[in-house]
């Protein structure tokens, strides 16, 4: 059964009139409008639907809206806004990191998660911090250089 719910998505209140259990991702997607954030897999194993509840990276795929309630979502649409996000954005420009780009929502929305939380990661946490984001087209030496790079290690 639909219920409206409130939630607090890229600094603004919103408000969706879906059943609790609904995906975050189609959620974002569906209702909203905001189309940034991708569908891969559906079970949280590709990265694709990453987004941030309350600064940490989540797979929204498999994250319930009633998760959300209360907490801040941040989306691709407005991680540039941040000062981590606005260096790897840049950082994904300067190195031309996407090749077809699906998954690059995903990835930055992680790289974005580690450089918040570990300023200066080493290549093992940059590899740990990646792991669940999966690239078909294989950019993940470029990820690595771009998160390095804005980083300020490259």
């Amino acid at each position: 059964m639909a219920a409206m719910t409130t939630l607090d998505i890229n600094g603004k209140r919103v408000d969706v009139d879906v059943p609790a259990d609904t995906p975050l991702l189609w959620t974002l997607r569906d209702e909203l409008g905001m189309t940034g954030t991708k569908f891969g897999c559906g079970m949280a194993l590709c990265g694709a639907c990453t987004v941030h509840l309350d600064g940490a990276p989540i797979r929204s795929c498999v994250t319930p809206i009633s998760a959300a309630v209360g907490k801040q979502v941040t989306t691709i649409e407005a991680v540039g806004a941040t000062p981590v996000g606005r260096r790897v954005v840049a950082a994904w420009r300067a190195l031309n990191v996407p090749q077809c780009g699906y998954c690059q929502s995903g990835q930055i929305m992680s790289a974005c998660g580690l450089l918040a939380r570990t300023p200066r990661p080493t290549d093992a946490q940059i590899d740990e911090a990646m792991a669940g984001n999966i690239c078909r087209c294989g950019t993940y030496q470029r990820i690595r250089a771009a998160i390095k790079s804005a980083a300020g290690g490259a």
